[in-house]
């Protein structure tokens, strides 16, 4: 029930019970060990590949959080969820590691990068809505922002 509220949630552009759901999913879930990293790796690159700044291998922090979104949202059984490819029902979310009490920040930038990297330029001609979420983790919290336009 509560993977079909936050699914709803998403679409409906409900950005603060997406944020409190999934809030409360991570603070019952994980474990803060399971998003350390040491600080200069937990930046991304600015081409939006979980990546840390600087290196060409995964950040480990940001692919954690993207790992737990692929697996919640692969609920909807007539969604297509798809990594790193902007497919599906037509809603495009870029995840951000944010140091403590940089959320605002985080959220802007990845809403910054889904526009400037053009993300929903490959959904345009299929989906009448596309939605955009700009989510930022840290330890066991989260913010999300989603796109006015």
């Amino acid at each position: 029930e509560t993977l079909q509220v936050f699914c709803e949630a998403l679409k409906a552009r409900n950005a603060g019970e997406v944020e409190w759901l999934f809030n409360g999913y991570l603070g019952k879930t994980i474990s803060i060990r399971d998003t350390f990293v040491r600080k200069p790796t937990k930046e991304n690159l600015p081409s939006g590949k979980a990546t840390a700044k600087g290196l060409k291998e995964p950040n480990p922090s940001v692919c954690f959080y993207h790992g737990i979104l692929i697996g919640i949202l692969g609920f909807k059984g007539d969604w297509y969820v798809k990594s790193n490819k902007e497919s599906g029902i037509g809603i495009v979310i870029e995840v951000k590691y944010a140091e403590k009490d940089k959320y605002d920040v985080s959220c802007k930038s990845a809403l910054e990068q889904i526009e400037r990297e053009r993300y929903a330029e490959v959904l345009e001609d299929e989906m009448e809505t596309i939605l955009k979420y700009g989510i930022a983790c840290h330890k066991k919290t989260c913010k999300l922002m989603v796109s006015k336009g």
